[in-house]
């Protein structure tokens, strides 16, 4: 017997309004640090802006030029509040949408390229399933590396297959805004493209 709908949302720029990366980059470090460190990353910064440097190489050398040694309890305990403060920027169409399919007992899932750091108690407050990058931790600190692959592009589908069997459910809703997402909208029946697609598919039971 399949189980009931599964819903996937995407969260920067879908689910949430904003960057939710680089606003936590600034939440947990001080400003001087912040610009001292971005320096170095000048180069592939401006390559990146060109495309001539992927995202998923980019957030990857952010993440380790920013946090590499940093002690892990206190930035997971600033992920924790930081992790409040995204409710207030939740999209409120989508946000509705959610609640909408956690109403009639779909399965909601956040599938995200963003990392577990702050995502995690954010899907623990909204009371939905994670899928995201994954961050390294040894003898208590932040090594600066992931310990799984950048949660994008074909590795959403992948990880997503690999959790929630498409066999197992009655339909997918999924929900993204760019081409990182597309291989996650491409498993659903009902797929939505923010800044395309108009109109919300209509839910049922």
């Amino acid at each position: 017997m399949k189980k009931n709908s599964l819903a996937l949302f995407d969260f920067d720029g879908t689910l949430y309004l904003r960057d939710s990366f680089t606003r936590f980059i600034f939440y947990v470090l001080k400003s001087r640090y912040v610009f001292k460190k971005g320096v170095a990353l000048i180069p592939w910064v401006q390559k990146y802006y060109l495309n001539l440097y992927p995202a998923p190489k980019m957030r990857k050398k952010l993440f380790y030029t920013m946090f590499e040694g940093f002690e892990f309890a206190h930035v997971e305990a600033d992920g924790r509040n930081y992790a409040k403060t995204l409710l207030a920027d939740l999209n409120p169409i989508l946000w509705a949408q959610l609640k909408q399919h956690q109403e009639l007992g779909h399965r909601v899932v956040l599938v995200s390229a963003s990392i577990d750091l702050y995502l995690k108690p954010l899907c623990d407050l909204l009371g939905i399933d994670l899928i995201c990058t994954k961050t390294e931790v040894m003898n208590g600190h932040l090594t600066g590396l992931y310990i799984s692959e950048d949660c994008s592009g074909e590795e959403k589908k992948i990880q997503v297959l690999k959790s929630y069997p498409r066999e197992e459910y009655r339909s997918i809703y999924a929900y993204g805004n760019t081409h990182e997402d597309l291989a996650m909208l491409s498993i659903a029946d009902f797929p939505f493209m923010v800044g395309t697609d108009k109109i919300l598919p209509s839910l049922s039971r």
